[in-house]
Order: C-alpha cells, then structure tokens, then sequence
C-alpha cells in the first residue's frame, strides 16, 4: 500500500514517519514538494504518484494570523483539500483528512460528538469546515475518506504549546495563561498510531454514513490545567531548576485576535469502538513528551 503523507515536516507528519507500518509504501511531501498553495501542482503530484491513501496533515495553523489572512486560510485549509478529494476520486484513492475542534463555537456543555453541527467562530475554523464539506461533497458517495478531528497537538517534534511553555518558563518570573478554555490535549504520537490503524484497517469499507471521527487525549483540562503540569513534571524531571509561576487569568484577560471556543472536548467513543483502543490519559501523554524532549536535551 502506497500512502503519500502532506505535511511531512510537521510535528504530525514527523511522528507518522517515525512510526511506519512494515507494510505500507510512504510518499513523504513537506511543502517544497506538495504545496498548498500551488493547487495544479498537488493535482499534478496526485496523478503522477496515485496514492492509495493520502494523509493531509499539511494545514495553515497560525489562529490569530488567519483573521488577517482568510483568503489564504481558506485556499490552504479549504480549496486544497478539496481539490485533493477531486484528484483522489479519479485515482480511486482514499483521504484521512485533519480537522479541528475549532469547527465547533463551544457553546455546548458536554463533549461535541461526531455528528454534531458545526459553527465555527474564527476564520481558521470556517477554513477548516470548508475543507470538510468540500471532501464530502466530492467523496460523500465513493467511500473513498475519513476525516479526524482532534484538538491541542502536542509532542516532541515540531513547534507547540509544550515547546512554548518551557521556553517561557525557564527566562520568566511568571506567566499568565487562561483557564477558561476547556479541552484536551493531543498527542502527536498517539494521534500518529489512530491514523495508521485508520487506513490499515481501512474503515471507509465498513463505515457507509459514518465518515467523521475525534480523537484526543483521555480527560479535560484547560491551557492553565496543561502549563501547570508542565511546570511541575519539568522541574521533576530536572527539565528545570526554577520553572516560573503560572497564573491563571481569563480570555478577556488575554485578548487575542481569533476568539477561541470556550469549550471544545470532543467526544471519541465513536472511534474507540470502530478501532477497539482506549486514549492515553492527557497527563501520561504528557509527561512521555517531557521525558522525550529530555532525552533530546531540549533548552540545553
């Protein structure tokens, strides 16, 4: 099996690379190689590899900077994807796509399950959702995707909160982060196992109107929840010597461009059942990443 994964530079892209099954043929494309901005080319490196499956871990991710660039948010996020599932459907191939809890306004008070109606209140997350729609409307009837949503990714490769917060720790006296925002972390590397276990047990052929599934971490927590533990568990695994104090504040403390969900859990029990796994527990998952980036000798 040929899998072409976009993206490859990516904290996600690099743990799906780490974590290659023996049977399966990668097509690793960062964005020199499969740029999503240069949508002919993508269509023209679809045609010429014919993938049987495509992981599109490549995204425009920077929240805030999208409310300025929309145009290009929605030709990353939305066109491309869309015209990969075009491309794909000629080639009879199959798309794992990447969504986000951000498709969600946050208004809900309990886990947002798969068939949830989406009503996202940023441009990053009107992006996405456009992404979504444009594949399933292309795809609805061949079979040919699965799209995961997940939230907070986080891990050893790549740039992410984790990274951030350890920096900010170690040269501050104190930080402030919000903790009025709930949801759950995600593991690049577990994350990285659910796809894999997607396309190895292809579940498009045994799931006719169930297209979309979540994943995350196991728990709830807020950003404040996260830079707290992180505080602890790096100056337990001497990571740091005099971590910096974390104060929770409100959102309307910490304004920032994109309005945030206030409340984005998402529900995954769907894809528990299909795929027969549990999710890690988000403070597990975290300390592995710590421990990981101390064999690494990260702010050495």
């Amino acid at each position: 099996m040929k899998v072409l994964i976009t993206g490859s530079q990516g904290q996600l892209g690099k743990e799906l690379l780490k974590n290659i099954p023996h049977d399966i043929e990668v097509i690793s494309a960062d964005r020199k190689t499969f740029n999503l901005l240069d949508l002919k080319n993508c269509r023209e490196f679809i045609f010429e590899n014919k993938p049987d499956w495509i992981i599109n871990t490549a995204a425009y991710t920077a929240v805030d900077l999208a409310e300025e660039e929309e145009e290009k948010a929605i030709l990353i996020n939305g066109e491309a994807p869309t015209i990969i599932a075009n491309a794909l459907k000629k080639t009879g191939g199959k798309l794992l796509q990447i969504s986000t809890d951000f498709v969600f306004d946050g208004k809900s008070s309990s886990p947002y399950k798969v068939d949830d109606e989406p009503n996202p209140i940023n441009v990053y997350g009107k992006s996405k959702l456009i992404g979504e729609n444009g594949i399933k409307n292309i795809l609805q009837d061949n079979n040919q995707y699965i799209i995961l949503r997940t939230s907070w990714i986080m891990g050893s490769e790549g740039n992410n909160f984790v990274k951030k917060m350890l920096s900010l720790l170690k040269i501050k006296d104190k930080i402030s982060v919000v903790y009025d925002q709930i949801g759950c972390m995600t593991s690049s590397k577990y994350l990285s196992n659910i796809c894999w276990l997607i396309i190895q047990k292809d579940i498009t052929r045994n799931m006719d109107n169930q297209k979309i599934f979540h994943w995350t971490d196991a728990g709830v927590s807020s950003w404040f929840d996260i830079a707290t533990e992180i505080r602890d568990l790096s100056f337990k695994l001497n990571l740091l010597k005099n971590p910096a104090k974390v104060i929770p504040i409100t959102s309307n403390n910490f304004p920032t461009r994109a309005k945030r969900p206030n409340f984005s859990l998402l529900n995954c029990s769907t894809t528990k059942e299909i795929l027969n796994i549990e999710n890690n527990y988000w403070r597990f998952s975290l300390l592995e990443i710590l421990q990981e980036l101390k064999s690494k000798n990260f702010l050495m």
